[in-house]
């Protein structure tokens, strides 16, 4: 079965999204290949860094409450295991880290790569819009930076990410993290372990069982 994981790497609820994903794959006996697809939460450019918190502050109507929101998935984030500072994290345009998605995709460690990209922006404050720090983060998890650089500085895999950043507003998706199943069966949002188990489960059985 393959599942397509529609997600954008300053999403928080991708982020845990993609861990309960993993723990609900580590107890399901089906075969599966995931892919990583794009997806922008906001595609404006960000011309500097800004933090996080004072972005989300205009945003959401003030310090408060988004401080309250930061501390909800916080908490969220911790049950799975993960580490969110939302005090050190930086805005940022995602169109060049999808790019190097692809291109890890291309070579290899694309989950690896995935799991950096979150790490850097909601554990590090690294700013994943800065095509520096990616080709840094190209080599965190095995390749060569500087060809990864080179990749990042050229036209490469520009129009392909566009393509599927279109292709993903074609088929519906209009919030992440979502993941589609054997190419037509979707769920939505940071789904619990067991649900997505269930949900594995279920469209394996439809497969299987499909004349």
């Amino acid at each position: 079965m393959e599942i397509e994981i529609y997600a954008d790497v300053v999403c928080p609820w991708c982020y845990i999204g993609k861990r309960r994903l993993e723990q609900a794959l580590a107890s399901y006996d089906g075969e599966v290949t995931v892919r990583y697809r794009p997806f922008q939460l906001d595609p404006s450019p960000v011309p500097a860094p800004q933090p996080l918190v004072e972005g989300m502050a205009a945003k959401f109507g003030g310090r408060e409450r988004a401080e309250q929101m930061f501390a909800h998935v916080t908490r969220v984030a911790a049950d799975s295991g993960l580490r969110l500072d939302f005090d050190r994290a930086v805005m940022a345009n995602t169109f060049d880290a999808h790019r190097l998605v692809r291109y890890a995709t291309e070579r290899g460690p694309a989950a690896e790569t995935v799991d950096a990209l979150y790490k850097a922006h909601f554990t590090d404050g690294v700013n994943v819009g800065s095509r520096e720090a990616l080709a840094r983060i190209a080599a965190e998890v095995g390749l060569d930076e500087a060809e990864a650089r080179a990749y990042l500085d050229s036209a490469e895999g520009v129009l392909e990410v566009a393509a599927d950043l279109a292709a993903a507003r074609e088929i519906g998706i209009t919030s992440v993290p979502t993941f589609v199943l054997a190419g037509k069966y979707a769920v939505a949002g940071a789904q619990e372990p067991e649900t997505l188990l269930a949900a594995l489960a279920e469209v394996g059985h439809r497969e299987s069982t499909a004349g």
